[in-house]
């Protein structure tokens, strides 16, 4: 269903987000859009939004299963001002967010939906879950100029690290917070503005009144930038991004300096949850 903006879905369609959960793909380029849209449409998310430029074009089979709404990622905040419209709109709901040619994985997402999960999430009187940004590439740059291929799709199995996340007004670590690096940010580094370089994003939360998300993937209330409640681990989930490889290999200060992504770190990509486990890069916590 095509919808002409953001504020007219949330006038007309508004009670079609129910509970959740909800997926919102903001549309940065037609790059594997069809793909990240089945994927989530494949892992339980009902209903999926795709924000997206109208020239885009996308399959039929797909365009009859998601909400279709005319939206520009471009213009600076675009996005988090989107997604804090819909928050204030649907109280109550989970909601998810990403990029397209990204791609959630949580643990056993292959016999479990987002739903069981979040269900459980929820039992642990938890409102939002830390996901890990895993930095995807293709092997070969002179076949996949894009540095995109589902098929050929490597990441780095070692090189992620945490630092304490600080309060700006005291200057002291805050609890049970911390930020993240790795990835294809951290070895390009240099090309990767600082405000860019975490990989920890709060993708997955409950709305609630006066929740604002804030440019840095973080939220105002603190309790839903932590990564566990205080008494054990919770669940975290992975998504796994071509976003930063296809960047950076489209930014002309930056695809000169890079003729291929691998190292000795690289590992092929599985696409599966176990290999995301069996690497530490997301958490089962009590779920089993």
């Amino acid at each position: 269903m095509d919808h002409a903006s953001l504020d007219r879905f949330l006038r007309t369609q508004r009670d079609s987000l129910g509970k959740g959960p909800v997926a919102l793909i903001f549309v940065e380029d037609e790059v594997e859009l069809a793909t990240t849209l089945r994927h989530h449409l494949q892992i339980g998310f009902k209903p999926v939004l795709a924000l997206m430029p109208d020239a885009f074009d996308l399959p039929r089979d797909v365009e009859s299963r998601i909400h279709r709404i005319s939206f520009d990622c471009g213009p600076q905040g675009a996005v988090f001002d989107a997604i804090n419209k819909v928050i204030a709109a649907a109280t109550g709901a989970w909601f998810y967010y990403c990029y397209n040619a990204e791609y959630l994985f949580f643990p056993f997402c292959e016999t479990r939906s987002v739903g069981e999960m979040l269900t459980f999430h929820t039992e642990e009187r938890r409102d939002a879950m830390l996901t890990y940004v895993i930095d995807l590439y293709a092997d070969d740059l002179a076949k996949h100029p894009n540095a995109v291929s589902l098929d050929h799709a490597f990441m780095d199995r070692s090189g992620y690290y945490a630092q304490s996340r600080k309060a700006p007004e005291t200057g002291h670590p805050r609890e049970r917070q911390l930020d993240f690096f790795g990835g294809v940010r951290w070895r390009y580094e240099e090309h990767i503005p600082k405000d860019s370089r975490k990989i920890d994003r709060i993708a997955l939360f409950k709305a609630k009144q006066g929740l604002t998300l804030l440019p840095n993937h973080t939220f105002d209330d603190q309790e839903y930038n932590t990564y566990a409640c205080p008494w054990h681990h919770n669940l975290t989930a992975a998504i796994c991004s071509f976003r930063t490889a296809k960047a950076l290999k489209r930014n002309p200060g930056s695809t000169y300096d890079i003729e291929s992504f691998r190292w000795h770190n690289s590992t092929p990509f599985e696409w599966h949850s176990r290999q995301l486990l069996d690497l530490g890069l997301m958490e089962p916590g009590q779920w089993f």
